[in-house]
């Protein structure tokens, strides 16, 4: 009889801890999807494009506004230049400059004026292959952190994916349930040019690596039951031409078809709230550019060349519409 009492008791010991951990766990697994708070970050790109003298001023405006805003971090979707200006070193260094004096971390991705335009005669005759090794040498030199005077941890593609060592643009993280990721997809269909093989090499490696970055970054929202998710890239992936509006579909020309057909397959998937902030077009606009496929897509089209502008983008994912977006005007120009 004592053996058995004893049995008894230890068996009430091991089901009051177990209910215990069950209790904690439970406690633990609700205070973290109830607590994700809102926050703010800044979007822009496109800019300064110009002559130094005029546009670095204004420049430096809009960036002191955003560092009054005290933003979470600041997204840079590229093309820190006009095609027409040369793409010097210095040029390059000025622009890698202007990005580390925002006070909040910044994340950028490359535009096709940093690089794939550089070619042409008034951009300064340059190798856009060697344009695009100087700016993954020195832009993304902190390894896996990003720009900006603080700094925040970053995931990149380079580190996680050994077959696409090569990508450390490609990044992502993870803010209040919200995960971003950044793909580098630029403007001039994506450098799927016709001018030399390098190009059209260049093209389809990286195309590969940018799909296999956003499928990875969908599958990972969607295992963590992600609240949202916001996609960061440079090209205006829906001009006439690449994308027909009324089928929802990117053209075989485009250099944008392998990526826009993941996006819609994965976004549809996904279900949740997706944000998609893109440049190159310099038309801010706010659209559902896939209502059929994908509603849940939201596009940000940010400001850029004369209209030097940047965006603020609020997220609350306790609201029916995740991201608030409102323009920043800058106090330096008139427009």
């Amino acid at each position: 009889m004592g053996s058995m009492r004893n049995s008894v008791l230890l068996w009430k010991k091991r089901l009051g801890g177990l209910f215990c951990a069950m209790a904690l766990l439970a406690l633990t697994a609700g205070a973290a999807s109830a607590d994700d708070k809102p926050f703010t970050f800044v979007a822009l790109g496109d800019m300064p494009y110009g002559k130094p003298a005029k546009v670095y001023p204004p420049f430096k405006t809009l960036i002191g506004q955003v560092n009054a805003l005290n933003p979470a971090f600041t997204i840079h979707i590229g093309d820190t230049k006009s095609g027409s200006t040369p793409c010097s070193d210095k040029m390059l260094l000025d622009q890698l400059d202007f990005m580390n004096s925002f006070d909040a971390p910044l994340v950028y991705t490359p535009g096709d004026n940093e690089w794939t335009d550089c070619h042409r005669w008034s951009a300064g005759r340059f190798d856009p292959i060697e344009r695009l090794a100087f700016l993954r040498k020195h832009y993304y030199s902190r390894g896996p952190r990003s720009l900006g005077k603080a700094t925040m941890k970053l995931e990149r593609q380079s580190d996680l994916m050994r077959e696409y060592s090569g990508y450390p643009e490609n990044a992502r993280f993870v803010k209040e349930g919200v995960h971003f990721v950044a793909a580098h997809v630029v403007g001039s269909n994506n450098n799927f040019e016709v001018r030399d093989r390098r190009a059209i090499a260049e093209f389809f490696a990286r195309d590969a690596a940018n799909v296999a970055w956003l499928n990875a970054g969908f599958d990972r929202a969607i295992a963590a039951k992600a609240r949202a998710l916001v996609l960061a890239i440079h090209a205006d992936m829906f001009k006439p031409g690449f994308f027909r509006a009324k089928k929802e579909a990117f053209s075989g020309a485009s250099g944008f078809k392998r990526f826009g057909d993941a996006l819609i397959k994965k976004a549809a998937a996904f279900k949740k709230p997706v944000l998609l902030i893109y440049g190159d077009s310099h038309k801010y606009q706010i659209t559902r550019p896939l209502p059929k496929k994908a509603p849940n897509v939201r596009a940000l089209q940010v400001f850029g060349a004369r209209q030097m502008h940047a965006v603020k983008v609020t997220v609350d994912t306790k609201k029916p519409e995740v991201f608030g977006i409102e323009p920043i005007k800058n106090k330096a120009l008139a427009n």
